[in-house]
This record gives structure tokens, C-alpha cells and sequence, in this order.
């Protein structure tokens, strides 16, 4: 869809989409990029003059990263890149804006980690025929909650990723939506299994209701969850961890795992999560068998977390 307000000279549909991929992700490599909206192209010249356009109008700007003795380009969207995006109304508007200490601080990697993740999810929709694109996960969405073993304070549950997915096979369409949790072993074990904790308080949380009643304000506790106003069904939990080595990784599952048990309200609870690395997620693919089921037994099992059923189109 052309833009509302005129695209800088020389930027066509592919300079576009790639705008609209830098609003959502907010700092998306070159060769992520690349990989997201023109895979079909062996080479991305095309896209980096359409970037280097878009940089020339000041729309956006970019900082050199090198990596494994490999540079690349870290793309974001300048305040007025960031408006003309918004003029469109095509996406939804989102407050923060990227600048340059921001892309080269201490969340860089962690935000390309993010990305990387939504990534192999698209690739692997693209080599499977299932449904997700490049603005199909949403970052840090926030998710007002109470937590009944803290009353009196309220708390923002905010997941890396929600993304939205589409499972298909030739006699049922699945509808998911997954919470997305990146882990770069940057935090210990125990603040790990903290965030599984307000994911359990999340789920179990219901608003409170205020109604006027004359000159009385009358409060009372709703029956019906918070996230039934967002979700039809409670998002699966996945967990994906990058930044250690494989038996690391392997030592930091069982202690979540253990940590977990020991949660009353994770063991008590419905919460439905998974555990796996980067490189399997990449390598395999999200319907192979590489999630350890955070609670109860861990033979390993797909993002789905449940046997596939054969009904006709739902959502889970």
C-alpha cells in the first residue's frame, strides 16, 4: 500500500515494507533485513540502495556493527521516518524512538537476539507453508497485572515478542499466539524464573471493576480474566535462550526447570511453557521436537506443547 504522505525519491515498495520493519523491530540488521523481506533475492544490493535512500531523505540512519569478523549495518528510523510510518496507519503506533547511543548500547544485542528469534520463525512458516511474516511478532508489549502474593502493588508484565502464527496442515488451520522470552544468559537463573512467575500471576489476574452508584463508588473483582480482552486463549510461553555455550544452555534449562517446581503458583498453576536454544530453533525449526516443557515432565516436545488434535480451524 503507498504511503500516505510521498515515499523519499527513489524508494519503491521493497524501501516501504523495510520502514515499516525497522517502526515495529526498531533495530534490524542489513542481512536480517535482508532475510526478512527479500529472501527471494540471492544478493541485497537492491535493498541497500533502497536503505541508503531512505537514509539520504533522513528517514533513517544506521551504525556499523562487526561480528565473527563479519561488518554489517544496524538500521533504525529517525523521528521523521518514524512520523511518516505513522501517517500511514497501517501499523500500530508505538512511542518509542531509536537514536544512536540507544543502538549501540548495552540492549543492542539483545534487540537483534529478539529479532533473530520472530526470524526463524518466518523462515521456517516460509519452508513449512504455514503463515508468519516479518510484521507478524510484536516487541515488548505491555500487560498490566496484580499479583496476589504481593497485594497492593501493581505490576507490567512485558514479553519480549507476542507473535502471531499460523499452524497449518491440509485438515486444521491453528491460530497461535506465542509470548516470546529472548535470554542471552545475561541475568541469573532466579530472575529467570521470576519472569516465569509474573507470566502465572498474569494469567491468573482479574481486573477490578468500578461502577457509580449514586453518590458511591462501588468496586468489585471481575470473574473473567484480563487477557481474555486481548487473547482467546492464554498464549503459549516459549523461552529462547542464546549467548553460552550448549552444555551451559543444557545447565541453565534444568535449573529453571528445578526453580520452577518449586514456585507454588507455577506448579499449581496452567501455564503452559517451553525451553529452547537458538540454534535448534534456527537449525530445526519450532515444530520439531526441541522445547523441554518448563514444568512436569521434560520429554521434549514442538511450540505447540500439546498433541496436535485434527479439528478443523481453531485458535490456541
Amino acid at each position: 500500500m503507498p504511503y500516505a504522505h510521498p515515499a523519499p525519491a527513489g524508494v519503491g515498495s521493497i524501501g516501504q515494507h523495510a520502514m515499516d520493519v525497522l517502526y515495529q523491530h526498531r533495530l534490524v540488521s542489513t542481512r536480517q533485513l535482508h532475510r526478512l523481506i527479500t529472501p527471494h533475492h540471492s544478493r541485497a544490493e537492491y535493498l541497500r540502495r533502497q536503505l541508503h535512500q531512505i537514509r539520504t531523505a533522513g528517514m533513517a540512519d544506521y551504525a556499523a556493527r562487526r561480528l565473527h569478523g563479519q561488518s554489517d549495518l544496524l538500521w533504525w528510523l529517525t523521528h521523521k521516518g518514524a512520523t511518516a510510518v505513522e501517517a500511514t496507519g497501517l501499523l500500530t503506533a508505538r512511542p518509542y524512538r531509536m537514536s544512536a547511543e540507544a543502538a549501540a548500547g548495552p540492549l543492542q544485542e539483545h534487540t537483534l537476539a529478539t529479532v533473530e528469534t520472530g526470524l526463524a520463525f518466518t523462515e521456517w512458516a516460509r519452508t513449512l507453508g504455514h503463515e508468519c511474516g516479518p510484521l507478524d511478532w510484536s516487541p515488548e508489549v505491555a500487560h498490566p497485572y496484580r499479583d496476589d502474593t504481593r497485594p497492593g502493588e501493581d505490576f507490567t508484565l512485558i514479553p519480549d515478542a507476542v507473535l502471531h502464527y499460523v499452524h497449518t496442515t491440509p485438515a486444521q488451520r491453528t491460530l497461535l499466539t506465542l509470548f516470546i522470552e529472548v535470554d542471552r544468559t545475561q541475568m541469573t537463573v532466579a530472575r529467570l524464573a521470576q519472569k516465569l512467575h509474573a507470566y502465572a500471576a498474569y494469567q491468573g489476574h482479574t481486573p477490578q471493576l468500578t461502577a457509580s452508584r449514586g453518590a458511591r463508588t462501588v468496586h468489585r473483582t471481575s470473574t473473567v480474566p484480563a487477557w481474555r480482552s486481548r487473547y482467546p486463549t492464554f498464549p503459549r510461553l516459549l523461552l529462547v535462550l542464546t549467548g553460552a555455550s550448549t552444555a551451559r544452555l543444557a545447565r541453565r534449562i534444568a535449573d529453571l526447570r528445578s526453580l520452577a517446581a518449586a514456585d507454588p503458583a507455577l506448579s499449581a498453576g496452567t501455564l503452559r511453557a517451553g525451553v529452547t536454544t537458538l540454534e535448534q530453533l534456527q537449525s530445526q525449526g519450532p515444530f520439531a521436537p526441541i522445547f523441554t516443557p518448563v514444568l512436569g515432565p521434560g520429554d521434549l516436545t514442538d511450540a505447540l506443547l500439546r498433541p496436535q488434535s485434527s479439528t478443523s480451524t481453531s485458535a490456541a
